[in-house]
């Protein structure tokens, strides 16, 4: 029997999203269906072997414009690829499978790993990520709904106040 077709859900071309299992809540990101891949900001990127695998490591800066709430993180290599940026310099990439929460849906996407200090936002959500249904209305923001106030002031590089 064939299984009803899942609706979409519809998201702006800018949300806040998740990564659950680093505990990270807020990330804001840019919905790019002109890129085929997503990226998220990381530093200090170190390739090691675990189990005769090969792995990688780096910090996760979230927010824009602090250090403050960096986040260690590990990854098991998914691939090793060519990527090139808008600006059309090609990089060689890690990419690896990490969950993501974007509109209260979690889905698992391959993210390649990249600084991403000099761009307007620290992750980006590309095709193959948004083909696990979500729809991009170009005119919209934040569809899947904003962080708390506390939390957009720190991505500014303000200090936290209540909400």
């Amino acid at each position: 029997m064939k299984q009803p077709a899942q609706s979409n859900t519809v998201v702006g071309w800018r949300e806040w999203v998740s990564l659950p299992d680093a505990g990270l809540d807020w990330i804001k990101a840019k919905l790019d269906t002109g890129a085929q891949t997503s990226a998220l900001h990381v530093i200090h990127i170190e390739e090691f072997e675990r189990d005769g695998h090969p792995w990688v490591r780096g910090l996760v800066r979230p927010w824009q414009h602090s250090w403050a709430d960096e986040v260690a993180m590990e990854w098991p290599v998914r691939d090793v690829r060519r990527v090139r940026s808008s600006s059309g310099h090609a990089q060689r990439r890690y990419v690896v499978l990490q969950t993501i929460r974007l509109a209260g849906r979690e889905v698992a996407v391959e993210l390649t790993l990249t600084n991403r200090d000099k761009m307007g936002f620290r992750m980006l959500i590309g095709r193959e990520a948004l083909r696990h249904g979500f729809l991009v209305d170009s005119h919209a923001s934040f569809l899947g709904g904003r962080a708390p106030k506390a939390i957009r002031r720190r991505n500014n590089g303000l200090a936290s106040e209540p909400d």
